[in-house]
């Protein structure tokens, strides 16, 4: 899997640095469980760190290109596997992990692990959960405000997302009616529903795309929505930075790769011993704007020099 591949996962503890030496001179081996796609960048840093995948690390990964409906299940035939830590993407997958097992610890990436009710606090989880809050939701509406900024005589924008109803939708209206633009929402979850999708925003006469917070539309269907928007010339923000390093018109977000990295320390401590009552849910902690000006060359669009000033990086 490149480092391309997107989605969302887990976050760990902390511990006793002798123990977890002590228990890989003894050469034991640690087990986690993946639900969920999961980059190279998690599996760099557990190297980094002493946990090394084929050598006193086992990975079990299920889900990486799964249905919500299939999480259940999933959680299931890994909870049975008995792994020292699951690790999931999504609020969906930690419920499922939830429902499968009250005993293995649970590092889940979502986007609001509170308010999806996975955790009681965010500083000291109870249960077997705690993880990575992303709060992606809450940036959507940022997201449209330079969206709108980078084309301001935008009027009619999509916002595209994987289910109905469309979280946090409320923001973005508001946002919507601050800035004098219509959004028009739109929802997919399959390959065939993407392609008819962005064909027909160009004939609704949508100008731009909003692409909201999705591990899906992120992940197994970033190319082909990228690839599809280019075609009908349909200039779009998305989620996380390097997808417009990748050829996306621009995108504001947590570093993909610095999240999993984050999430890899907090697996490590939990891998060392800790406890998950002593390992607080974690947020991001730096957030960027990355504009690509080669793809906006091609798409006839000139970003104002105040936004690009801004920019943590400019592709070109």
């Amino acid at each position: 899997m490149k480092r391309r591949e997107f989605i969302t996962l887990i976050a760990g503890a902390v511990a006793s640095p002798l123990r977890a030496h002590a228990q890989q001179r003894a050469g034991r081996r640690h087990r986690v469980a993946q639900l969920g796609p999961i980059p190279p960048s998690f599996f760099d840093e557990l190297d980094r760190v002493g946990f090394v995948k084929g050598s006193n690390l086992e990975i079990d990964s299920r889900g990486e290109s799964a249905a919500a409906v299939s999480y259940v299940s999933m959680a299931v035939e890994l909870a049975k596997t008995s792994p020292d830590v699951l690790v999931v993407v999504g609020a969906e997958a930690g419920r499922a992990a939830q429902k499968a097992t009250q005993r293995i610890p649970i590092v889940v990436i979502a986007d609001d692990l509170v308010g999806s009710q996975l955790v009681a606090s965010m500083p000291r989880p109870e249960g077997n959960t705690t993880g990575v809050a992303i709060f992606a939701f809450q940036l959507d509406a940022k997201r449209l405000e330079l969206l709108h900024e980078a084309l301001p005589g935008t009027r009619r924008i999509a916002a595209l997302a994987d289910r109905v109803p469309i979280p946090n939708m409320d923001a973005l209206k508001s946002a919507a009616k601050r800035l004098g633009v219509e959004i028009v929402p739109y929802a997919a979850r399959s390959e065939e529903d993407l392609i008819r999708i962005i064909d027909a925003m160009k004939v609704e006469e949508v100008e731009a795309v909003n692409l909201l917070a999705s591990p899906i539309l992120a992940s197994k269907f970033q190319y082909l929505i990228r690839d599809r928007l280019a075609l009908r010339r349909l200039p779009a923000i998305l989620q996380w930075p390097e997808q417009a390093e990748e050829g996306g018109l621009m995108a504001y977000g947590p570093r993909l790769s610095a999240v999993f990295e984050q999430c890899a320390r907090q697996v490590a401590r939990l891998l060392r011993g800790a406890h998950i009552a002593d390992i607080p849910v974690e947020q991001p902690t730096k957030f960027e704007l990355v504009i690509n000006l080669k793809t906006a060359k091609m798409l006839g669009v000139e970003i104002p020099p105040i936004l690009l000033s801004r920019a943590d990086s400019a592709i070109d």
